[in-house]
């Protein structure tokens, strides 16, 4: 077995080591150096939209300002091995980005700061939704409609319950996985406390669609339990109908649906992503995103020591992607009072990943 890339690093005042991959020339960073200010200010506007939204419907009026940089928080630095630069320190902004608005928004009090001051249904959905890998030492949570599928294909081919990632089977998203929910409590705060943590993430509307495609135009179990209910619910003369399919369901339809449900009540497929999660209850070392899911499934690949006959899973040919074409169509067909609606319970997964909110004025939606 060829051995891996070989990787750096720098000791921290903590003791921890940052790592980056195989170091690129100066001449080639020089080279590519005028596009970090351009990125950097891009990134800077991504990852505020999202709070001054929460300043303006007056969600952080009792947050108070910390220190830039929060004792104990780790920040992940990484150079790729790769001909495109450019693209890697825009990704490492991005990174530093997320990791300083993922701090500041965390580090206020009002703010939970470890799994155990979470409620117990806080804490129970969390724990349901981390994998373990006791092998390679590294926690996972898992966000569906964000490539989980094959993750847990990863995890799987990881403990021996597949041959490799390819096998053709339908996949059991419960058989052969550990979650942290069904560990004793002194287990669950080992690993919390020695083990790599990571998750992905994905724009938010993009992922709403994605599900909403998916559960409405696809699977008949989704059909009759939620999509009967929204139709009943949302359409006129449908409130006694009994014998609704529910797979007619308009994305107006749910989205009202989505105005009116309880974020930690929701069905796992449109809950908020940092209520599966909770990134300020837990300190994830890697926070990788659906955009740049090849080269940030490799890191952590990678990074966890996985054998390299394991590799991540190519997308299937017939999955249908959500364009930003088929995605402004979409919000475009919602009226606007649902939308202003519907952001604020979204709100924390825009602001602390980075996502800017989507523009869905009435000019932009004419074209």
């Amino acid at each position: 077995m060829p051995p891996r890339k070989k990787e750096y690093g720098i000791k921290r005042a903590s003791g921890s080591l940052v790592h980056f991959r195989a170091p690129v020339s100066a001449t080639t960073v020089r080279r590519h150096s005028a596009v970090v200010p351009s990125v950097l200010t891009f990134a800077v506007i991504v990852a505020s939209g999202g709070l001054l939204l929460m300043i303006e419907k007056g969600m952080l009026n009792s947050v108070q300002t910390p220190p830039p940089r929060a004792n104990g928080r780790k920040v992940e630095y990484r150079l790729r091995s790769s001909s495109d630069t450019a693209a890697d320190v825009e990704s490492q902004i991005v990174q530093e980005i997320r990791n300083r608005t993922i701090r500041s928004v965390c580090g206020q009090r009002n703010m939970p700061h470890s799994v155990w001051s979470l409620s117990p249904l806080q804490r129970k959905t969390l724990l349901q939704h981390i994998l373990v890998n006791d092998e390679h030492r590294f926690l996972y949570c898992y966000v569906p409609k964000v490539a989980c599928s094959n993750w847990k294909r990863v995890l799987k081919v990881l403990s021996g319950a597949l041959a490799n990632v390819d096998v053709k089977v339908k996949m059991d998203h419960r058989a052969d996985l550990l979650f942290l929910s069904d560990l004793p409590p002194d287990e669950i705060r080992h690993r919390l406390r020695h083990y790599f943590k990571f998750m992905f993430v994905r724009e938010p509307m993009a992922r709403l669609l994605s599900a909403y495609r998916n559960k409405f135009g696809e699977i008949e179990a989704y059909q009759r339990k939620y999509g009967a209910e929204i139709i009943r619910r949302y359409r006129k003369g449908y409130a006694k109908d009994k014998k609704i399919s529910g797979n007619d369901v308009t994305f107006t339809e749910f989205t009202r649906y989505l105005v009116d449900e309880d974020p930690e009540r929701m069905n796992e497929h449109w809950m908020p992503i940092y209520n599966l999660c909770q990134p300020c209850a837990i300190e994830y070392d890697f926070i990788g995103s659906y955009e740049r899911l090849e080269s940030d499934a490799s890191y952590v690949l990678e990074r966890v020591g996985a054998p390299q006959h394991v590799r991540f899973p190519e997308r299937q040919t017939w999955y249908k992607p959500v364009t930003k074409e088929t995605l402004h169509y979409y919000l475009c067909t919602v009226p606007q009072k649902f939308l202003k609606e519907l952001l604020p319970k979204y709100i924390l997964d825009f602001s602390l990943f980075g996502y800017p909110l989507p523009n869905t004025t009435t000019e932009y939606c004419r074209h």
